[in-house]
């Protein structure tokens, strides 16, 4: 198991004038829910989530050698680098990547060396209420790995794929599970062989043919800003009257989903995700200030839901995000079925009525 220190190169035994590496990272959805971080992203709980595979960022970094120090200033405090999103600038996103690389410079030493073009897009509707964050910090990881990797080429892929998932943590707790995996743990829990609060691990043991390629339809509920952010959200947790049940909690249904994994039984799992769901808005509800991200749409979604698994007996359920948008959570063997209930029942909840149809995938990718 890596410590943070693992994490700070010694040396670098090779260089690189200039050049440029291309990403794509996915966005994934949590089933158990992590809510509530301590000092430098450190999750409050232990997470466990489906890595998706078509909700993804997609991000090309070029790079060249400088040789003089980029002039001080209040906001770039020495890095240099340009931002584009589908490839126009975006001034407003550079407060959170200058932010970023302060926090791993101590991690990539080299960064300051060179001048960087940061090109990024999202495969989903820019606005669309699904958080790019994590796919789009992980592909930022991906890509400055790639870099320090030709730098020191001695790396083996364990170091790599490790220090990609602890560098994107910094930028965006969630992003750590966007790295490598379809089913990604991450926080100590002692049940989970090699898990860790600096970074997401491969979930180590056995999961059953009932949860391969299982499939997640997001229904786009509220595309619009949410009214608190989830950095806000976080910070909620620490005077929160029902925090310490809540963390307790969350290991308890994660020690569940173990079992549940490994023996296929969907209701069982329907319990847990759809339990998590509702206790990450009760966490919102009862915090001071209090908050309701849910929209009285994403309520009807929730009924029909339950409404349909009773009178069908089809496993089909739901889970959130911290927004109003429902994944809708089911196995292929039922996609035709539930696609079908989706298109007939739900797409009406939806705002200009979209939904993005995915499903379980990899992570990150070299393009």
């Amino acid at each position: 198991m890596f410590k943070a220190t693992d994490f700070i190169p010694k040396k670098y035994t090779s260089t690189i004038e200039n050049g440029n590496f291309e990403w794509s990272a996915p966005s994934n959805i949590a089933l158990v829910k992590y809510w509530g971080k301590k000092d430098n992203q450190i999750p409050a709980n232990p997470s466990v989530s489906f890595t998706l595979n078509n909700c993804k960022t997609i991000t090309k970094l070029v790079f060249s050698k400088r040789y003089t120090a980029a002039p001080l200033s209040e906001t770039n405090n020495g890095f240099c680098f340009d931002l584009l999103f589908e490839g126009k600038p975006k001034e407003d996103f550079k407060p959170k990547i200058q932010k970023f690389l302060e926090r791993i410079e101590v991690y990539l030493p080299f960064l300051k060396a060179y001048h960087f073009t940061i090109d990024t897009q999202n495969t989903f509707p820019h606005s669309s209420g699904i958080a790019s964050s994590a796919s789009g910090m992980a592909a930022l990881a991906m890509n400055f790995m790639s870099l320090e990797k030709v730098l020191n080429p001695e790396m083996t892929e364990d170091y790599f794929y490790q220090k990609a998932s602890f560098l994107a943590r910094l930028g965006s707790g969630s992003a750590c599970r966007s790295v490598k995996g379809n089913v990604v743990a991450w926080g100590n829990q002692a049940n989970i062989k090699g898990s860790s609060d600096l970074y997401g691990v491969e979930f180590p043991y056995a999961i059953h043919e009932n949860f391969k390629n299982y499939q997640d339809t997001i229904l786009l509920v509220d595309k619009g800003e949410k009214q608190v952010s989830s950095t806000v959200g976080h910070d909620l947790m620490h005077n929160h009257p029902y925090a310490e049940r809540r963390f307790a909690q969350a290991h308890e249904n994660l020690d569940q989903l173990i079992a549940i994994f490994e023996n296929g039984n969907l209701d069982e799992f329907i319990k847990v995700v759809e339990s998590e769901a509702l206790t990450l808005h009760a966490m919102m509800m009862t915090s001071m200030p209090y908050f309701i991200l849910m929209k009285p749409n994403t309520l009807q979604i929730i009924n029909a839901i339950w409404k349909f698994r009773n009178e069908t007996q089809i496993p089909v359920c739901f889970t959130l995000d911290a927004g109003a948008n429902v994944h809708v959570l089911y196995p292929e063997n039922v996609s035709g079925k539930v696609l079908q209930f989706i298109q007939d029942e739900l797409v009406v909840f939806c705002q200009n009525r979209q939904y993005i149809c995915d499903q379980i995938g990899d992570g990150a990718i070299a393009l």
